[in-house]
């Protein structure tokens, strides 16, 4: 399930989350798994004509916008070629302290990395100026060609209710999944067939050719730490440093990982009704997080008959009240909007919370999360499976179960050839720098102990009791004080013992709210 909203990472738009959880006792095959080959044939694209940014706040700190040429088909690399937008701010340290360039994915799969090249800023006591920070929008992305799109008006309002027990609910959402996958076939041509997260790493691969670098360092978020897994296990050689924020558990790839998520964000809005309700001197909405719950699910059914303001209705609900299971920092925004509903009338707050939710982002992200979810591995093609098992999940996790399931449902109709997921193998990467909460409810915390398993020589930062996803480099000393040190000298938190996290902080803390506030995104 792709992000509920976007959060700021100082001057930059953050990470968006993804799926990737494990913790469920729901029986679902292991997907099959390729064993690691040799990289595709050799490919060098030529060198990236710098030029500048049209974006201002690329402008501002001089950074340099470009391309990288690829190929479509690393099999065919003399055939056709593609392009990735590429940007960079470039180190301002003295030559001496240079540190290499840094590589940055903010996850998705779908989410443009682009003005990622501003991230380095955010880095503790300017270690990040001895980097030149590269962002790039990922085959299929953003400002990259071809740029995937399928059916540009498929987000929005006024969809049909995710309860399949309401009457023609499931009836209307495959029909809109099916046709959706058919526009994607129709509009993208031989692209679907070439978009899996290997594809990414080959183009990540040749930026670093292009780039003229012997090693890369990454910074990955959500899904970019899968990309940085598959990556290290294709070319150890070329990891220099790495950070994974908030780690996709690459067992899970995605069927399996997205059911399971459901528990973890129902675990996510628990807290988040607790915390309401702690308010509710504030937001009036109940004394008890089971009031609060009780309430929540009483204006989804009132919603069902009159959607508020004409347009949020009981999956628009859902799906802006998602943003809280991602991220504390739209804990209040959501929780005001919801307030000014429900106690005055007034639905504006709902629709400029919900206006930033991954439900109305542009049909470039969902496309590309879904061509790239859809081709790593192969899906159900039986929708009876998928009922079957959301239904089970459904049962202890309704808050996001069915929506989750219709997000990613076009996969049983894909057009495109399924791949096999990579065996990831972190024995030969020298460090790694892992981080996580410990409730994550995207890319929940075993994510982060099995890669702490596949990777040796990695240590894990842990934001002990924290919900947040995606959360360095966001102001938490603790945690970017691990990320300063790693990436000024390459100092880990020393591995422990057991299978555990190796350094433990105080997570990015619940807030204390004093008034309703102007709903919008974090």
């Amino acid at each position: 399930m792709a992000a509920a909203g976007l959060v700021l990472v100082g001057a930059v738009i953050a990470p968006t989350a993804h799926p990737g959880l494990a913790g469920t006792a729901i029986a679902v095959p292991a997907a099959e798994v390729a064993p690691v080959a040799d990289p595709e044939p050799d490919y060098t694209p030529p060198p990236v004509a710098w030029g500048p940014c049209s974006a201002a706040q690329l402008q501002a700190v001089s950074a340099q916008c470009g391309f990288v040429e690829v190929p479509l088909d690393y099999s065919a690399p003399q055939q056709a070629k593609i392009k990735l937008a590429v940007s960079m701010v470039k180190h301002t340290t003295p030559q001496a302290q240079y540190q290499g360039v840094m590589l940055v994915n903010p996850g998705g799969p779908g989410g443009s990395g682009f003005g990622l090249s501003l991230l380095g800023s955010a880095v503790p006591d300017n270690v990040g100026a001895s980097y030149d920070w590269v962002g790039f929008d990922p085959r299929g992305v953003g400002s990259s060609q071809p740029a995937l799109s399928c059916v540009p008006d498929y987000a929005g309002y006024n969809r049909p209710d995710y309860d399949p027990d309401t009457p023609g609910s499931e009836a209307a959402w495959l029909k809109r999944a099916e046709s959706y996958a058919k526009a994607c076939g129709a509009k993208n041509g031989d692209l679907l067939n070439h978009i899996t997260t290997v594809d990414s790493a080959d183009d990540m691969e040749s930026i670093r050719k292009a780039l003229g670098a012997d090693q890369i360092n990454y910074y990955g978020f959500s899904y970019g730490t899968y990309l940085g897994q598959v990556y290290a296990t294709l070319f150890p050689d070329r990891v220099r440093r790495m950070v994974l924020d908030s780690v996709v558990d690459e067992r899970n790839v995605w069927y399996q990982a997205n059911l399971q998520q459901d528990v973890a964000f129902e675990r996510n809005i628990q807290i988040f009704f607790d915390w309401i309700a702690k308010n509710d001197g504030v937001y009036r909405l109940g004394n008890s997080g089971e009031d609060v719950e009780k309430l929540f699910y009483s204006q989804k059914e009132k919603l069902r008959q009159k959607p508020a303001g004409g347009l949020i209705g009981p999956s628009e609900l859902t799906d802006l009240f998602l943003g809280a299971g991602y991220d504390v920092r739209n804990w209040e925004n959501v929780a005001s909007a919801f307030s000014q509903w429900v106690n005055g009338g007034d639905a504006a707050g709902l629709k400029t919370v919900y206006s930033g939710s991954a439900s109305t982002t542009d049909d470039n992200n969902y496309a590309v999360y879904l061509a790239v979810q859809c081709t790593d591995t192969q899906w159900p093609t039986d929708w009876n499976q998928w009922r079957e098992d959301n239904a089970k999940v459904a049962v202890q996790a309704p808050f996001e179960t069915w929506a989750n399931a219709w997000y990613n449902a076009p996969c049983a109709f894909w057009p495109a050839k399924p791949a096999k997921p990579v065996q990831v193998d972190g024995s030969k990467v020298k460090s790694l720098l892992l981080i996580d909460e410990t409730l994550d409810g995207a890319t929940p915390f075993e994510g982060s102990l099995q890669a702490r398993r596949l990777f040796p020589n990695s240590a894990l930062v842990e934001g002990v009791g924290g919900t947040t996803h995606a959360a360095s480099l966001s102001g938490d000393q603790c945690v970017d004080g691990h990320v300063a040190d790693y990436l000024g000298k390459g100092t880990l938190p020393k591995r422990v013992p057991g299978d555990g996290s190796d350094a433990q902080c105080d997570p990015l803390p619940q807030p204390t709210p004093t008034a309703l506030v102007a709903a919008g995104p974090a």
